[in-house]
């Protein structure tokens, strides 16, 4: 039995939390914990860009406006300000969708020279008015119920009066499993959360029918009592509300975002590390801006690549996701490497074009020849004219049979300073280039 009851309010195994057929088990940064809080003024995006999730949104509308408006008319003529309290309640519910779908349609326009990442801001300011809305009402409901209590008034037509709570009760669970049907289609948890605070609102009707009946039995204080707990509720949903929809004009996000981030660049190699990771909401569309370390012997194609890989797994795992902007940093970034280095000397010759550096690896420091062209069987080494005459010699051979980058199997001595000669060979043809090498300014030995 008690199973059953948690079931129903979302709270057992068959609550909100399953996925339905075909997802692949992430949560997606949704809040999947059970947590069933109001979430006026926010358009979540699993909804808002699915047509049935915007049917049930108008759905709900009707019904719980038609719900209200039969209600506004039984407390006309009984003056139950529970009733009242619960109407409010049920207004406040059923007009947050127009600001809400009105900030739909102006975030659906297109970018402008003005508004470059278009009107997707609207729905923060329409979070704004429907907590505005709601703390109204729940004012109206709260001095209604006290001067109930101070000034008792009789409660009339307790038949009607239970007739309506019943209704209201009626009006939100039918507004709570269609939205947790369609939740369950589209497999949208925001969605199924608010079908599940649907069925909870219903208890509120339900306590207006358990008013009415205290009355009956000779309390007639019941009824400004029930009000003033409806009221309590109404100021709960201001205050989740309105923490929702300051976190969203904050740039805040769900918990989970960033660690769905890495999860989606663990699944793409060449990958070594995410150096950076932020994310943020405009309207419903979620930006992420994310900045990996790949190895610098990568050339530019295959970097391409793996950036479009990484962006189809964010999508995957972030369905929310509008874009995308994949920066990368050199390997050594944000490590404890040596940053000492010099500065790379561009390779311009007859047999190869490229670039010639100096890096950090596993092993230590190696010269490295990182190259965009190159002739068939290119060899390469490095000269370095040291005190005294004297040479050093660093071969430079493929880097696990790529043969646009070849590295030295040893460092080059210290100090970094010093001129050089790189010298390329293909077959029988060879060429040279001279360089020199400084350390940056203030590194000394």
């Amino acid at each position: 039995m008690l199973r059953t009851i948690l079931d129903w309010f979302g709270f057992g195994s068959g609550g909100h939390g399953a996925h339905g057929a075909g997802g692949h088990g992430h949560n997606h940064g949704q809040k999947d914990d059970g947590d069933h809080g109001h979430t006026h003024g926010v358009i979540d995006a699993t909804i808002a860009t699915t047509t049935e999730g915007i049917t049930a949104i108008k759905w709900s509308f009707v019904i719980l406006a038609a719900t209200a408006i039969m209600q506004l008319v039984v407390v006309y003529f009984s003056g139950s300000v529970a009733l009242l309290a619960d109407t409010i309640h049920n207004i406040g519910d059923a007009t947050t969708a127009i600001p809400l779908w009105i900030a739909f349609v102006l975030a659906r326009r297109p970018a402008t020279k003005v508004f470059n990442y278009g009107l997707g801001r609207v729905e923060d300011l329409a979070g704004i008015v429907i907590v505005l809305i709601i703390l109204l009402s729940a004012i109206v409901a709260g001095y209604e119920s006290i001067d109930h209590l101070i000034n008792p008034r009789p409660v009339q037509h307790l038949g009607w009066l239970i007739g309506a709570g019943i209704v209201g009760f009626a009006g939100n669970e039918i507004v709570a499993v269609l939205r947790i049907r369609t939740g369950r289609r589209i497999n949208s948890a925001a969605l199924i959360a608010d079908g599940y605070h649907a069925r909870t609102d219903g208890l509120t009707s339900l306590a207006v029918v358990a008013g009415a009946i205290g009355v009956w039995l000779g309390f007639p204080l019941a009824d400004p009592i029930v009000g003033l707990l409806i009221t309590i509720a109404i100021f709960g949903i201001v205050w989740q509300s309105a923490r929702s929809v300051l976190t969203r004009m904050l740039d805040g996000i769900e918990p989970g975002t960033l660690e769905e981030i890495h999860h989606a660049a663990a699944h793409v190699k060449g990958i070594e590390r995410i150096v950076d990771a932020k994310a943020r909401w405009i309207g419903h569309k979620l930006h992420v801006q994310v900045t990996v370390a790949l190895d610098d012997g990568i050339v530019l194609a295959a970097a391409h690549t793996i950036a479009e890989q990484l962006r189809h797994e964010l999508k995957d795992h972030l369905p929310a996701l509008a874009e995308a902007s994949i920066l990368f940093a050199p390997s050594g970034e944000g490590s404890n490497g040596h940053h000492h280095a010099p500065d790379p000397v561009p390779v311009a010759t007859r047999l190869a074009n490229g670039l010639l550096q100096i890096v950090d690896t596993p092993y230590g420091e190696r010269f490295r020849l990182r190259v965009s062209r190159h002739a068939e069987g290119l060899k390469a080494s490095v000269d370095i004219v040291r005190e005294g005459g004297r040479t050093e010699v660093l071969d430079l051979h493929p880097v696990g049979g790529d043969h646009h980058l070849l590295q030295s199997q040893m460092a080059p001595e210290e100090p970094h300073e010093f001129t050089a000669r790189l010298r390329l060979a293909a077959g029988a043809d060879s060429d040279e280039m001279f360089f020199a090498m400084a350390e940056p300014a203030g590194h000394h030995h």
